[in-house]
């Protein structure tokens, strides 16, 4: 073929492979898509003819590429692009929808370190009408229009108010607008990160302000970009690699072939890392394998070492750290944030690194320990000694405690391996050898991930097909496509699964090498192919951004980055209206409303859960239970029907029946029966166009740590603070000392002292209390004792009085019988 021929052939297939169209709204991440929103149209490509619209819908110019469209209609919308030559360009069934929300809240964050607090600047704007830095989020203060319109809200009643979904915090905003914005302070909260904004409910010109959901918690530090430092990098022509922290999704590092990206508010903005010349080689800086990060840092993976880098140096980790020298070939970190937790092990690894042979958790400070080699595995369980045995792979389940360590099995390794799964959970510190089981051909890799479910259920993929195993791994399979028999690169002109996006409402995206979109959903069987988003040349990522939506970030040969917002809900039912799928139910609902309960002794949990659904559809809600079987439950189930539907709602009662009265061993008994169940609540069938996920969440059965009690009436602010001492005579006290005791009072320890008449009789009223305060009192037996060892006290009542048939307990007696003991371990449960 002549040169020339060739050029022409590259150019045509570079311009026509890659066309494509989209769509935009001005308001971010397409929160208003309705018959009031001004949708941008943009064809990319050299064969544009002209657009094709619906009757009901008004084009500013049907011929330009780029032109603005608005449908006076609502419902389902065909638009597509003409072109010239015989391929056909995707079409799309845009779901336009008939609202009275119409303004929205703009959000701007100041972080005051000193006092650890931020302070959120909060004003109303219409994103048809609102100034291009509103609009890009890059605003400092209001716009014209939007304090005016800010104003006039404020005049009508509206304020807003913060609400935080995890500890249930309520912050309201000053009732005074200051430049034309409302202001709320909030802590800083590593722990409370899922917020809400509400508004009155107020109109202007029929329209409402939408609700926003956003995540902000504590800022994580950047690391400074030095002048000198050098480019860190994975290698040519790979694809990028990314990762967030799992509790501060905004916090994500990038890794593209020419340079390293931080950021931590979802690239809006971004720095670059790099790392200090003379440790690596120019070879080993652009070899990036693994990357993590976690709260000591950013850990690199390199020709099978790890590194750190951090806001104060970039170091190599090996033998020092008790991990391997070389010979790493994964690291990962937990991609499921479980901010609450009950965990009686001393703490929880936040990073897995392993090499064929054995596998090694990361703790803070970089402490990391080994947890099991092939060896031990070996002599556990059965392994002929002919056959190869290595670690695949480790990855974090869905429950807080546990990871699955998958490995690769085989006897003479020509053709096929075996895949199997032991999950571990660092709680109980054991083992479980889960009956999964995948057969691949020897050079197959496999990559998992376990989604976001009670059970460990999870979706692996090769570089062509997705495989699923649900319901506790008693569902196995490949994720099917309607042609192709779930080959995905047939579909995709043969390009390669690049990654796969899982989130919390169980959406899973695949994308491949050349940006080609899939779709399907947490129990779904088979996939559905989306129109192409972005150039099939360009280097995208997918991330979740901080109001919890999936965006896409470009990295360009210049070294910058683009981002663009996926409108995925209404690619889905674009998608999913031509094959007329459906959900199977109508509504689920349940007043399941925290992802983490406790369940103290003789505490009762009630929820419910409720389906609709047509008539004859048969379904029904199930809950799975995972974990130490540590409850009991009760169900009653109610059934109604009425136009052509069903409603079945399940009362649900979770209850423990441990006795501890007069027990042996209180606190043995007391261990074996605390810990941490997951539990979820869901359908039994599901589709992909079902916008109501599964109902995840954890009951910790023990003692709640953020209670405490203290004695009514005792304060500790309204008094003033002295140094304030008192002497106890020393025939008072239990051991008669030579001299007397002179005692400082603790005002930080026990606060204002209570004033009691010495006349009357002291009883102690104990009252439960959390953060919030008052919960309730106490009403139990207690022992009340002299911390500095009186003995002139006297009691009102003898046994004799209390109607007791034997002798009792009392503190003479315990403290007689266990001098060797400190005072406040003399008497109590454990020496029952």
């Amino acid at each position: 073929m002549a040169a020339g021929a060739l050029a022409v052939l590259l150019s045509c297939l570079s311009c026509c492979g890659s066309a494509l169209w989209r769509y935009h709204a001005a308001s971010p991440n397409y929160r208003i898509f309705s018959t009031r929103t001004t949708i941008t149209l943009e064809y990319e490509g050299t064969l544009f003819s002209e657009w094709s619209v619906p009757r009901t819908c008004s084009i500013k110019d049907k011929r330009s590429p780029k032109t603005e469209l608005r449908c006076s209609t609502p419902g389902f919308q065909n638009i597509k692009p003409i072109v010239t030559g015989p391929d056909l360009e995707d079409e799309r069934n845009l779901f336009v929808d008939s609202t009275n929300i119409c303004f929205l809240w703009y959000l701007k964050i100041a972080q005051y370190y000193h006092n650890f607090t931020q302070v959120i600047m909060i004003w109303v704007y219409d994103p048809e009408n609102a100034d291009p830095a509103e609009l890009q989020l890059k605003a400092d203060a209001p716009s014209l229009n939007s304090y005016v319109l800010t104003r006039q809200m404020a005049t009508l009643g509206q304020r807003p108010s913060i609400r935080t979904l995890l500890k249930r915090k309520f912050y309201l905003s000053d009732e005074k607008l200051k430049d034309g914005a409302w202001h709320i302070s909030v802590p800083m909260a590593a722990n409370d990160i899922i917020k809400d904004i509400k508004g009155n409910q107020v109109t202007f010109q029929d329209c409402f302000v939408s609700d926003v959901l956003f995540l902000l918690g504590f800022p994580w530090l950047t690391i400074p970009e030095i002048p000198g430092f050098l480019p860190i990098s994975s290698p040519r022509g790979s694809q990028l690699m990314i990762v967030s922290a799992a509790c501060v999704p905004s916090s994500i590092v990038l890794v593209a072939h020419m340079e390293t990206f931080q950021t931590n508010d979802s690239f809006r903005t971004w720095t670059t890392i790099r790392v200090p010349p003379g440790i690596l080689t120019d070879e080993e800086r652009s070899n990036v394998s693994g990357v993590s990060i976690s709260p000591d840092g950013v850990f690199f993976l390199i020709n099978g070492v790890l590194y750190l880098k951090n806001t104060t140096t970039f170091v190599k980790l090996g033998s020092k750290e008790n991990i391997p020298d070389g010979g790493i070939i994964g690291l990962t970190t937990r991609k499921w944030c479980w901010i609450n937790y009950l965990l009686k092990a001393n703490k929880r690894s936040n990073l897995a690194i392993w090499t064929r042979d054995a596998v090694y958790l990361g703790y803070d400070s970089l402490e990391f320990v080994e947890i099991t080699n092939m060896k031990k595995v070996r002599e556990s369980i059965y392994i002929p000694s002919i056959a190869t045995l290595s670690i695949h792979s480790i990855v974090y389940t869905a429950h807080p405690f546990e990871f699955g360590m998958f490995l690769s099995y085989c006897l003479t390794c020509n053709v096929m391996k075996q895949i199997y799964l032991g999950i571990y959970n660092e709680d109980s510190r054991q083992w479980l050898l889960k009956d999964f089981s995948l057969n691949v051909t020897r050079d197959t890799f496999i990559t998992p991930h376990f989604v976001y479910s009670s059970m460990p259920e999870l979706i692996l993929w090769d570089k062509h097909r997705i495989y699923y195993s649900y319901h506790d791994f008693s569902a196995n399979g490949v994720i099917q496509t309607p042609t192709e028999f779930g080959n995905l690169s047939k579909l995709s002109d043969d390009s390669v699964i690049h990654d796969v996006y899982l989130d919390y409402y169980g959406n899973i995206l695949v994308k491949m090498e050349n940006n080609n979109l899939f779709f399907f959903k947490i129990y779904v069987r088979d996939a559905v192919k989306l129109p192409l988003w972005t150039n099939k040349a360009t280097k995208t990522q997918f991330f979740l951004n901080s109001v919890s939506q999936v965006n896409f970030v470009s990295v360009f040969e210049n070294g910058t980055l683009g981002v663009q917002e996926f409108p995925l809900s209404l690619e889905i039912r674009s998608a999913t209206y031509k094959t007329k799928e459906k959900c199977p139910f109508v509504a689920f609902h349940n007043n399941i409303d925290r992802v983490f309960y406790i369940l103290d002794k003789k505490k009762k949990l009630s929820i419910w859960a409720q389906i609709v659904y047509p008539e004859n559809k048969g379904l029904y809600i199930i809950m799975e239970l995972y974990g130490p079987k540590l409850l009991e439950y009760k169900f009653h189930n109610k059934y109604e029907i009425a136009s052509g539907f069903c409603t079945k709602t399940m009362d649900i009662m979770l209850y423990q029946t441990i006795n501890y009265e007069a027990v042996h061993d209180y606190f043995k008994l007391q261990d074996q029966n605390t810990g941490l169940m997951i539990i979820q609540v869901r359908p039994s069938e599901f589709g992909k166009t079902c916008p109501t996920p599964p109902r995840v969440f954890q009951v910790a059965i023990g003692c709640d740590a953020s209670k405490y009690i203290v004695v009514k009436g005792f304060d500790y602010n309204d008094c003033p603070r002295h140094d304030f001492f008192y002497i106890i005579e020393k025939s008072y006290l239990r051991h008669r000392p030579n001299k007397n005791l002179r005692v400082k009072y603790s005002w930080k320890k026990y606060g204002c002292p209570l004033k009691v008449d010495f006349r009357t009789n002291f009883h102690p009223l104990l009252e439960l209390h959390n953060e919030n305060g008052y919960i309730e009192n106490v009403e139990v037996n207690f022992i009340v004792w002299e911390i500095h060892g009186r003995d002139d006290y006297s009691f009102n009542m003898t046994m004799q009085k209390s109607g007791c048939l034997n002798e009792a307990q009392t503190w003479k007696s315990m403290t007689t019988l266990n001098k060797h003991l400190p005072l406040e371990e003399a008497w109590g449960p454990q020496l029952l």
